[in-house]
């Protein structure tokens, strides 16, 4: 009796209207399963569970995942073909995420059964589900035909591949979906002689399908087929499909072409990119939809990939530039974002006296872009700019419009300015750079954003490692003394931020004499945020400093904060004091 009562709990669960008692009861089937052995729950729990098809779909649901983890409990793959029957049912349900999920639990299942099983067991299956009345059945079987085609016979094979053909000129236009989603993970499984007689034709007739959800998967088809064929038949056979669907009446259909073309131009060589891709993606960028140009736009940096070095430049302003200067002024934001963040990666091919001729005044019209977004991207570019055409020529051009940039009423446009200077600074002389930038990156000490103060004092610090403490001395030194005197507390704590951070790389000496007086200053400023802040700079400045200079001058300054009124300003004064 003892034996049944793991079931005898089970029905009794199962029967209760609360359907999260029973939904649990299903999440704990491995359990029972454990307690029945493998035995008991192949004769007595799996026939069970086959009489509970018409739950609500949230149970079914639950149930269709827990099948999929009992191949070890029904004795392993010798004996999980008991599992086929209930999931069969469940692959037939009307609800989709139960569907799927039972598809997703009959592969797992079959994943360890021998030729011999497959044969006797799951292929049924699959033959039924694909000839079953109600499309849900038909649409689960197209899930299933890869997990067991390269593991039978040849002559097996041929018959899968005809009830692949019959779901691929379904009448319903779910199951045809279904077809075109799986049908490129079946023509990486065959061979060439197969894809050209067999699989090409459904790709073409599902190409062809007057629904474009069935279209846009079929698009999507193309690449596994691009992999499996040798590159000639591959260009020959696929390429007009290409071009039939980027002119398609559905602009989801053109959307996949977009999005599917750089590995397109993987799989298929340079000389098809050449001459067929790159046309095709012209006019994808020149597509009604702002969606389809902003998908293109973001495989401009990819057109000069693959093809041949002689190429490139040729290509480039023959098909993409043209495209840019109406690009860089599209109606859409999202489009000019898309641009901004490729466009400038094909410097590089055209070289610099074609890029300052056709990408420098496109750059610097996106730099004064309405879109913040547009603005944000094409600064975060400089740096590749500045590579191709030279650090003379961002004096020249670019400098003027980043001065510009630097009151920006957007702060994130601000900070990712502010990153791109120590990349400036590596090419700039230090006086150029004093002349140019460094007025510019002290103004930032003071902007209303403490993201953007907060950068400025790294970049300092970087601007020190690269031109030296002298130049730190002359051009920075000055600028913190005069911010420790400001009037505004948020000026004072943006020096202590910077003396904190520059101190790790200025000489001992410049840390002692210009930089200590003023976190010593701080400490008796009349606002609490100011003092606590001056009390956490000098626990930093202590291992840098000479033992002598910590007892005669920051233990004293540290002393009378242990009794000041605010709380915070005695925590971090007794820290501070604690590492003297």
């Amino acid at each position: 009796m003892d034996d049944l009562d793991p079931i005898a709990v089970l029905m009794d669960e199962m029967k209760d209207e609360d359907l999260q008692i029973r939904v649990n009861a299903i999440k704990r089937l491995s359990t029972i399963a454990l307690a029945l052995g493998e035995d008991r729950t192949r004769k007595d729990l799996v026939p069970y569970l086959c009489n509970c098809m018409e739950e609500e779909d949230e149970l079914l649901l639950a149930l269709s995942e827990e099948l999929g983890k009992f191949g070890l409990l029904v004795g392993g793959p010798q004996h999980s073909h008991v599992l086929l029957k209930p999931l069969q049912t469940l692959a037939q349900v009307e609800e989709t995420l139960v569907r799927e999920k039972a598809v997703e639990s009959l592969r797992t299942v079959t994943k360890d059964h021998t030729a011999e099983q497959l044969k006797n067991h799951f292929l049924p299956v699959v033959r039924a589900l694909a000839a079953g009345e109600w499309f849900a059945s038909r649409a689960s079987a197209s899930s299933l035909f890869d997990c067991v085609y390269g593991r039978v016979a040849p002559d097996v094979q041929a018959e899968l591949r005809a009830l692949f053909q019959q779901l691929c000129h379904d009448d319903t236009p779910m199951v045809r979906r279904a077809a075109a989603q799986n049908l490129g993970k079946l023509a990486l499984l065959a061979s060439a002689e197969h894809i050209k007689s067999d699989y090409l034709p459904m790709l073409t007739f599902l190409l062809q399908d007057d629904q474009d959800t069935v279209r846009l998967l079929a698009v999507g088809d193309i690449l596994p087929f691009a992999r499996m064929l040798p590159q000639e038949d591959a260009a020959q056979l696929l390429i007009p499909h290409l071009h039939t669907a980027s002119k398609d009446r559905s602009w989801r259909v053109r959307f996949v072409v977009a999005e599917k073309w750089t590995e397109l131009q993987s799989s298929l060589g340079p000389n098809v990119t050449k001459v067929d891709l790159v046309p095709i993606l012209g006019r994808l960028l020149g597509d009604q939809e702002a969606e389809v140009r902003t998908q293109a736009s973001f495989r401009i940096s990819d057109v000069a990939v693959n093809l041949p070095l002689p190429d490139r430049q040729v290509v480039i302003s023959t098909n993409i530039l043209p495209r840019l200067a109406e690009l860089c002024v599209d109606g859409s934001p999202h489009v000019r974002v898309a641009v901004a963040s490729a466009f400038i990666n094909t410097a590089s091919v055209l070289g610099s006296e074609k890029t300052l001729e056709s990408l420098v005044p496109l750059y610097i019209k996106l730099l004064k872009d309405d879109s913040p977004e547009v603005r944000l991207s094409v600064i975060t570019r400089l740096e590749t700019l500045q590579s191709v055409i030279g650090i003379d020529n961002i004096c020249a051009t670019i400098i003027p419009e980043i001065v510009f940039l630097a009151e920006d009423q957007q702060w994130r446009v601000r900070l990712a300015l502010i990153e791109q200077i120590p990349a400036l600074a590596h090419n700039f002389p230090v006086d150029q750079f004093d002349q140019k930038l460094t007025g510019l990156t002290l103004s930032w000490l003071g902007d209303s954003i403490y993201a953007v103060r907060e950068a400025a004092a790294f970049i300092l610090k970087s601007l020190i490692e690269i031109y030296g403490v002298a130049w730190a001395k002359k051009s920075i030194i000055p600028k913190i003394v005069a911010l420790g005197a400001d009037k505004t507390y948020l000026s004072r704590l943006t020096t202590l931020l910077v003396i904190t951070t520059i101190s790790e790389v200025v000489q001992r000496d410049i840390a002692t004499k210009d930089l200590l007086p003023i976190a010593i200053a701080l400490t008796k400023d009349g606002v609490p945020n100011v003092r606590f802040n001056a009390a956490r700079t000098l626990e930093r400045l202590i291992p840098l400093l000479d033992k002598s200079v910590v007892t005669k001058e920051i233990v004293p300054a540290l002393e009378p904060l242990k009794q000041d009124k605010d709380i915070d300003v005695q925590f971090f004064s007794k820290k501070a004091l604690s590492v003297c």
